[in-house]
């Protein structure tokens, strides 16, 4: 019986393996060869930004002016007050009358009808003047005054969708590492199939689409019930294979500050997850592969070194795909400016797809829970 036990472990240990070796050089390699274009300074399409806020009224005064004072000729910004309790109505009013372009649109408490963040960002997409639409959050920061021209001039007659990225900012301790793992394998991952033209989501802090494409979708319709999704589940209903572009030169990308603490992080991310439910069926299969087999390799190899199984093939097998990893990853993290994280890959990928696994097992008994 132990003989049997240690082959069929052994042989899933491999069909894990073969699996992983797969997603690595034919999905996620499709971003360590790509090159961005040249931001083209005469063209600028008329530009809506829509930052919906709910008590940001320290984000707001911070961050606000950045994109406010982006170098654009011909923007407006608007800001979804969204039934906020703090000053952020007096923030927004101090602003509106510095800038002209800025337009604050409120969403007022009421007793018996409540709502997530979609019903905010439908508001502010209605109230946008403009066909190009550009989304973050009241805690982002472009890095560049040329954030808005880099993500603009992706925009063809074909181009729909355009995918950004938003790093976290670096800081100490190994929480801050595997928080800005998560969200840099993210990105490589999301970005690669968008480069393949099966893009599956897109990340709110930093992307942008068209007017007429969201109202052509519906909009939300579909998965309103839904509390988050309003930005992946939105690429995941509308994305084509020649409607969607990435845009990754270093001026385009919105930085956000992590979470401090485990519990934060936590409850982030159930937040997060629980959109992926309603995913394409197609997606959902090849990313439940994904992660699935990456799982499944961690936790047979485990089983494998305390059976004593021979050492040097498995020692074999896991060299190979780190190695693979460092061939594949290391240009794409450099791309994504977060290259120091490489040092820490053994670790971090172990660590990663453990936390996945927890945070899989626990969606399923949690509670519904609001987007802010």
């Amino acid at each position: 019986m132990a003989d049997f036990f240690y082959l069929v472990v052994f042989i899933i240990f491999q069909i894990c393996f073969l699996f992983q070796i797969y997603f690595i050089i034919v999905i996620q390699s499709k971003l360590r060869g790509y090159k961005n274009r040249i931001a083209e300074l005469n063209a600028q399409s008329p530009v809506s930004v829509i930052i919906c806020a709910r008590n940001e009224q320290n984000n707001l005064r911070e961050n606000l002016p950045l994109i406010l004072e982006q170098d654009y000729t011909s923007f407006e910004v608007v800001v979804v007050n969204d039934c906020s309790s703090d000053q952020s109505d007096q923030v927004l009013r101090e602003f509106g009358e510095k800038y002209p372009h800025l337009k604050t649109v409120t969403i007022e408490e009421h007793d018996r009808f409540k709502h997530g963040k979609k019903f905010a960002v439908t508001i502010g997409i209605k109230a946008a003047k403009n066909e190009l639409l550009v989304f973050t959050d009241a805690d982002c920061r472009p890095v560049s005054a040329n954030w808005l021209r880099q993500v603009q001039n992706n925009f063809n007659p074909e181009t729909e969708i355009v995918l950004g990225f938003s790093p976290y900012e670096r800081a100490k301790g190994f929480l801050n590492r595997l928080v800005r793992y998560e969200t840099v394998l993210t990105a490589l991952n999301y970005l690669s199939f968008a480069l393949g033209g099966n893009a599956y989501m897109g990340v709110g802090r930093n992307m942008a689409y068209r007017k007429s494409l969201f109202f052509k979708g519906k909009g939300f319709a579909s998965h309103m019930h839904i509390l988050s999704g309003d930005d992946d589940l939105f690429v995941n209903q509308n994305a084509t294979p020649t409607n969607t572009a990435i845009e990754l030169s270093p001026e385009s990308f919105v930085m956000s500050d992590p979470k401090k603490s485990w519990a934060a992080y936590w409850k982030q991310k159930l937040r997060h997850i629980g959109a992926g439910h309603a995913y394409k069926r197609s997606h959902k299969v090849l990313l439940g592969l994904q992660s699935a087999s990456a799982i499944v390799f961690y936790f047979a190899l485990l089983v494998l070194i305390l059976l004593h199984a021979q050492w040097w093939f498995l020692a074999g097998l896991f060299t190979f795909r780190l190695g693979l990893q460092y061939f594949i990853y290391a240009p794409s993290f450099q791309k994504l400016k977060n290259k120091d994280l490489l040092w820490w890959l053994p670790l971090l990928d172990g660590l990663y797809y453990f936390f996945i696994f927890l945070i899989s097992i626990t969606t399923l008994f949690r509670p519904k829970t609001s987007w802010k």
